[in-house]
């Protein structure tokens, strides 16, 4: 291995993956909804956080607004 190396003539690209950044943050869900997600991984191969943030990530697309009804 080189003790220098000389970056002066790199190409500079910006990071292709930049947009899909993701920060980490603490959320309070219930049992049973992490239960149905981690029970969704099981079957699917992919790791429940990452559904949940797919789920999400859906309701933003599709632009999704909360309706909530009292009984």
């Amino acid at each position: 291995m080189r003790e220098e190396y000389d970056f002066s003539k790199a190409e500079a690209r910006r990071n292709p993956y930049a947009k899909r950044l993701k920060k980490q943050i603490t959320i309070n869900i219930d049992n049973e909804t992490i239960d149905f997600f981690k029970e969704q991984s099981k079957n699917s191969g992919i790791p429940y956080q990452t559904l949940i943030n797919l789920y999400l990530a859906d309701c933003v697309k599709q632009k999704r607004q909360l309706q909530m009804a009292w009984k």
